[in-house]
């Protein structure tokens, strides 16, 4: 035999008079819904039915001006990010020889955050044009390579592993994976603090 669960149900009245506990539900027969109660708050909360709320309408009424500058200023103290400052290392040459890439920083006062590979576009290839940067790409089967880092003798070193596998990166233009012409890249690994 199946079993029916059943919650404590009433009129819109008799809700409005009920203090629930917390994480209790009860229905309102009256309109057809629902009530979340919190423990304190006398008739809990009703919730809105899917034919009550029309998404559509309420994102175009929206007005974002009408938001309290007060509401701005609690939500980004409460998730302000500490200011991330970032370090660059020279433009390494791509070289499908290559086992890694390596570079250091004697000057970084505080450990990284984490670490992030670049490439840099020299000549025109796969979409790209000279000056373009992609942190998007991969090496052989890999996408999106992870950058080590380490501390010797108080220098932040930073290294990419890349053995002898080609470069690849999503075509600009057409987002389709295209192996790189390695004299056309340069690789460079950026530090957030």
């Amino acid at each position: 035999m199946t079993r029916i669960l059943q919650i404590r149900r009433g009129t819109a009245a008799e809700n409005d008079n009920f203090t629930g506990m917390n994480g209790e539900i009860t229905m309102d027969t009256t309109n057809k819904t629902v009530r979340i109660h919190d423990g304190e708050t006398l008739g809990g909360f009703a919730l809105a039915r899917a034919d009550e709320v029309s998404a559509a309408q309420e994102i175009e009424n929206f007005d974002i001006t009408s938001v309290s500058a007060s509401f701005w200023q609690t939500l980004f103290a409460t998730y302000q990010t500490t200011n991330i400052r970032t370090k660059s290392t020279s433009p390494m040459l791509v070289a499908n020889d290559a086992a890694y890439y390596e570079d250091s920083f004697s000057d970084l006062t505080e450990l990284p955050l984490y670490a992030r590979a670049f490439l840099v576009c020299q000549e025109s290839d796969a979409g790209y044009s000279a000056g373009d940067e992609t942190p998007v790409f991969g090496i052989g089967d890999y996408t999106t390579p992870t950058v080590y880092t380490y501390i010797s003798d108080y220098i932040l070193h930073v290294r990419l592993f890349a053995g002898s596998q080609t470069f690849w990166a999503p075509n600009k233009t057409t987002g389709v994976k295209t192996n790189l012409t390695t004299s056309k890249w340069k690789i460079k690994i950026k530090v957030y603090y």
